[in-house]
């Protein structure tokens, strides 16, 4: 690596005093979790995918192992002239914990799942005690003072190009394992291996290095991440289950893209942002060849589409006129009454209390699935002799739909209107006294924001099979807004990885179900208290939640200039 900008090196006096028994200690304690892993974890073979043959590891002692031979190549690199960029130490504390903490789970899940402890064979604490060993080494070695401005740091194209491609390949994988783990134990572990990776070479600066690559390379980084999702399906061996999981997570991503329009970039807090999404779902559903249909007009799904989203966005507009002259608290209550006002609409049109449009409480069953320039959604196919069930086939459609919709953001984003929403959100009255159309860009924000939620809905109607008044509860606008606070306000992949995660955990934690408001809520207080700017969070909403960090400043300043360039 060339062109590494430098801090004040530590002066010998300063400097952290070593401790000579840390590195052999931490060598050990790789090898012991790896030689452990290799042995055998517990007496019942039944359990935990079969961690009970000696030299055959099994999923479990797998991830063991990579985490112990990572951390194995950090402390290498830390005898060596890499160490000297990379955060080796933090990178090791990281990992020593986070493999402890995991090998403390899997004990209890031996535990919990069999007949106490006595069922742990002798590998699992062979394997437990190298992950403590690795962390008291990582933990008694000194911290690198010295970590480099990772944007100075480049490397040939084809190196740059490569790390992407080499990370994208690893998300492709891990959530094709994550995803097909049935027991809770095994995908709660998985999540603990997965985070402690992460944390790890986040600690180390090696995934700074290799998002400011992304950011040399968007197109490549873009397209990779689009060719990751699009084989998703390809390694599902025909899953139906676990392909729905993944068409709701889309449908929701591309809703709560929309509504990141109105509150990431505008400021604006939508709390009925669900009806949007709604209107598009019952546009489509009318309009269909169900049986139970109450509009006689058949027109082809792409004029629904278009009639759902055109819909949603005249909702937007009727909403946004005669209520975004109110801000804040008072917005959040006009908006959180529209949503309930269209849920008991559609109960209401029911023949009896309104005219027949929505058949009520019963909603509209019996939706046929798409069928587009010959091509049957709802049929099964084989391409290249790969099983492509029915959620596949909607799931490539909500995949063309999701990257549109990030594209209109994307767009929006980087032009004078995303501008001017930006000015609206920091301090709406001085906006409006430097010339800013600041009501008519607020009322453009809803309907586009309704526009794409419509779009989803009209798809989501089909891909469902039936739409009724119970789906589109407040609590649904609750958890979109949770994904754009969570995953990182007016930023893409923050509002994707959001989506994801609380789309994908409820599902997979079925037997949380009474607790997961609860883990929901704790969840976002610890967000609020340690990272209020969200897991993706964009440089300048870190510096709004972190004025005091000059070093972040003069980040921001040098990525905005860059910007400009």
């Amino acid at each position: 690596m060339t062109d590494v900008q430098t801090e004040t090196p530590v002066t010998p006096a300063a400097a952290p005093k070593k401790r000579p028994i840390a590195w052999p200690l931490g060598l050990a304690g790789a090898v012991f979790v790896i030689v452990g892993s290799c042995l055998s974890w517990s007496y019942d073979g039944s359990i935990l995918n079969n961690l009970s043959i000696n030299f055959y590891p099994g999923g479990l002692q797998i991830l063991a192992i990579i985490v112990a031979v990572v951390s194995l190549v950090l402390l290498v690199l830390d005898k060596g002239k890499l160490g000297w960029w990379l955060d080796t130490t933090a990178g090791l504390r990281s990992l020593g914990t986070g493999l402890a903490f995991f090998m403390v789970l899997v004990l209890a899940a031996i535990s919990v799942e069999s007949d106490g402890l006595i069922n742990v064979n002798p590998g699992g604490y062979i394997t437990l005690v190298g992950a403590l060993l690795l962390a008291v080494a990582a933990w008694l070695m000194p911290l690198r003072h010295g970590l480099r401005d990772m944007s100075k740091a480049k490397s040939p194209a084809w190196a740059e190009i490569a790390a992407i491609a080499l990370l994208m390949a690893a998300l492709l994988f891990t959530a094709a394992y994550a995803l097909g783990l049935d027991d809770a134990w095994l995908f709660i572990l998985c999540l603990v291996f997965i985070a402690t990776i992460a944390v790890g070479l986040f600690r180390t600066g090696a995934m700074s290095w290799v998002s400011h690559a992304g950011q040399r390379h968007r197109k490549v980084l873009t397209l990779a991440s689009f060719a990751v999702a699009f084989l998703f399906p390809f390694t599902q061996d025909g899953s139906d289950a676990n392909m729905s999981i993944a068409t709701s997570v889309l449908v929701f991503a591309a809703t709560a893209m929309g509504l990141n329009i109105v509150v990431g970039l505008a400021g604006l807090l939508d709390l009925g942002y669900i009806a949007f999404l709604g209107s598009g779902a019952y546009v489509a559903a009318t309009l269909s060849q169900s049986a139970f249909a109450t509009i006689g007009w058949k027109p082809p799904f792409l004029v629904v589409v278009l009639v759902g989203a055109c819909v949603a966005a005249l909702l937007g507009l009727v909403i946004g006129s005669p209520t975004l002259r109110v801000s804040g608290d008072y917005l959040a209550i006009v908006t959180l009454g529209f949503g309930e006002i269209f849920r008991f609409a559609m109960f209401n049109l029911d023949g009896n209390n309104g005219p027949n449009l929505t058949n009520g409480p019963n909603g509209i069953p019996g939706i046929p699935d798409l069928e587009l320039f010959g091509f049957n959604f709802g049929a099964v196919h084989h391409p290249f002799g790969i099983e492509l069930g029915r959620f596949s086939n909607y799931y490539f459609l909500l995949l063309v739909l999701t990257g549109g919709v990030i594209l209109v953001f994307s767009r929006l984003n980087s032009s004078r209107i995303g501008r001017g929403w930006v000015a609206i959100r920091e301090d709406e009255k001085a906006a409006e006294a430097m010339g800013v159309n600041v009501f008519g860009l607020k009322l453009l924000a809803f309907a586009v924001g309704a526009f794409l939620a419509g779009l989803a809905g009209t798809i989501k109607a089909h891909q469902d099979g039936a739409v009724s008044p119970d789906q589109y509860m407040f609590l649904e606008s609750a958890f979109l807004l949770a994904a754009i606070v969570l995953g990182g306000m007016g930023t893409i992949a923050g509002v994707l990885l959001g989506a994801t995660i609380l789309k994908l955990l409820p599902e997979k934690l079925r037997f949380f179900s009474e607790y997961r408001l609860l883990l929901f809520g704790i969840t976002l207080v610890l967000m609020m208290r340690f990272r209020p700017e969200g897991l993706v969070a964009s440089r300048r909403r870190q510096l709004e939640f972190h004025e005091e960090d000059e070093k972040l400043a003069d980040e921001v300043e040098h990525q905005l200039v860059e910007e400009a360039k």
